[in-house]
């Protein structure tokens, strides 16, 4: 078809004259056109829909569910609340395994492959990536899916890149409920991949089955950040990048940490901390990961230590929401009036720190004051 043949056959409304007219054809009526914006909004999501769909394994439907369950509004929590408790009776069934090391110890690229390996051999893999928050703008990069293309794509692996928000042990605020989703979704396989943030990475290890350390050759303990506290805490630690020229390194490095965790007391009782090496580009060693993650596994299902340890994990969550919803609930009283002057006061150096915490927890205090001539803040 050429250009001549699409142009409109105009006709003339009166053939006498040769006058061509218009009209109005019925259509949209003015205002009413959808936008963009409308045409993507949808309805919110029940407690009953988000859990038939995530145990159905909808992974478009989990990922709304953990929205929610990770949403601060108000208006979210009983939502969230219900979900959680409707898809508890089919969590635990998976094996936890957190994985940490500094920046540039290929944990993502490890991941991907190990994830995949997994996915090919029939596991279901969720990978709880948890990215830096930026301490002054609040955002964050959430580029794991970007690092990890191969395995978002992998129809049995689901990845949820999360901001880590400052919460203290690089995980976001609501890993351990985005954990059990996973789980009631049937992912048999969780992989929580934390930022790397030296001994705070203790708030991983206390909801994980197994904790994994990747280290990299010829850097050492002061340039990798990694700390004693850290590396007591792992059940293996894993020297990445032991590949080309670097190969050499990387067993050197696997044995000097094999003698150093021989000197170290064990995390896990009844379990001795191994090194290995791998890597994660040609996928040499990373078998031999899983095969470890296995043993640990069966000694301590051996030892009847593998049931405490998830008893353990739900305690440890129970006191991490009990905290969050006395701040939650201390946040949202009286106190979100009094917090700016407050604030006001001790920048200026009219209340003392001690004062004005004390003023805050202990009402009484803050009335005695006033009644001893200490009228407020201005």
């Amino acid at each position: 078809m050429n250009s001549e043949s699409k142009r409109p056959e105009w006709a003339p409304e009166d053939d006498h004259h040769g006058v061509f007219a218009s009209e109005v054809r019925p259509g949209v009526r003015g205002g009413t056109a959808v936008t963009g914006a409308a045409r993507r909004r949808r309805p919110p999501l029940s407690a009953a829909e988000a859990v038939e769909g995530v145990r159905a394994g909808n992974r478009t439907l989990l990922a709304r569910a953990i929205t929610l369950i990770e949403s601060r509004a108000a208006a979210h929590r009983k939502v969230a609340a219900e979900i959680l408790r409707d898809c508890l009776p089919w969590t635990g069934n998976s094996i936890r395994i957190g994985i940490t090391g500094v920046p540039g110890a290929g944990k993502s690229t490890f991941i991907e492959r190990f994830g995949l390996d997994l996915c090919e051999a029939g596991h279901r893999v969720a990978v709880l990536a948890v990215d830096p928050t930026s301490a002054v703008s609040g955002g964050s990069v959430l580029g794991d899916k970007t690092r990890m293309e191969d395995l978002s794509r992998h129809p049995g692996a689901f990845i949820r890149p999360s901001p880590a928000g400052g919460t203290l042990g690089g995980v976001a605020a609501r890993t351990r409920e985005t954990l059990l989703l996973c789980e009631a979704a049937g992912y048999d396989v969780i992989l929580v991949e934390t930022v790397g943030v030296g001994q705070s990475e203790v708030a991983v290890r206390t909801m994980v089955d197994f904790f994994l350390l990747l280290q990299i050759a010829g850097a050492g303990d002061e340039l990798q950040g990694i700390k004693k506290g850290v590396i007591e805490m792992a059940d293996a630690i894993l020297v990445n990048k032991a590949d080309g020229e670097n190969q050499i390194r990387a067993e050197i490095a696997r044995g000097e940490y094999a003698r150093v965790l021989h000197y170290l007391s064990p995390f896990t009782p009844g379990w001795v901390p191994q090194a290995l090496a791998c890597s994660a580009l040609d996928g040499t060693g990373v078998a031999a990961v899983w095969e470890l993650i296995g043993n640990f596994r069966e000694v301590l299902k051996e030892k009847e230590m593998w049931e405490s340890r998830r008893r353990e994990q739900n305690v440890q969550w129970f006191h991490s929401l009990l905290k969050d919803a006395v701040l939650a609930q201390f946040y949202e009283s009286a106190v979100a009036e009094e917090l700016p002057r407050l604030e006001t006061a001790v920048a200026g150096g009219r209340v003392s720190v001690t004062e004005a915490v004390q003023s805050l927890v202990d009402p009484g205090a803050t009335r005695n004051r006033e009644e001893s001539g200490y009228g407020g803040l201005p």
